[in-house]
């Protein structure tokens, strides 16, 4: 995060916006967009399709006005250099003339044992589930898939987990 926004706004889930207004979750957002002239907002991306909510172009890392759809987050994704063990990355302005500039990951928080091994089979399995059948699907729930390399760097961690 840039020291300058952190000291200016603030870092967390509510921040001190310097102009506007926030809101509570896409919902908010939306109805708040929709009620105040001129306004602008920012959504997640399904909800956005799924509402028929209007949106912009942004302006991408490599200056390229580009639109939210799953090809243009695919490709932030795609574009994601030097991917931690922890998996934590931004995508912000990835890389590549086609990323989507606010594209982002979804994380799960999960412990390595929980000390009832039949919670641990069944984690495993849904994780396992997510990384092969849910990325088959996830197009038609308006998400991105991962990059084979992350998925195949993820399959390895839960095959660590006990």
């Amino acid at each position: 995060m840039s020291p300058a926004w952190k000291a200016a706004a603030g870092a967390g889930t509510s921040i001190q916006w310097p102009v506007g207004s926030g809101e509570d979750k896409n919902e908010g957002v939306a109805q708040r967009v929709r009620t105040t002239p001129d306004s602008i907002g920012y959504v997640e991306f399904i909800y956005a399709l799924f509402n028929r909510l209007s949106y912009a172009q942004v302006r991408n890392s490599a200056g390229r006005f580009i639109e939210a759809d799953l090809d243009s987050i695919a490709a932030a994704a795609s574009n994601a250099e030097n991917m931690p063990a922890s998996f934590q990355l931004s995508l912000t302005n990835a890389a590549g003339r086609k990323s989507y500039p606010i594209a982002g990951f979804t994380y799960l928080l999960i412990p390595a044992r929980s000390g009832d091994p039949k919670k641990d089979a069944f984690v495993r399995e849904l994780l396992g589930w997510i990384l092969t059948s849910g990325q088959r699907q996830a197009a038609a729930l308006g998400y991105g898939s991962l990059p084979p390399e992350i998925v195949e760097r993820e399959q390895k961690v839960i095959a660590s987990l006990q």
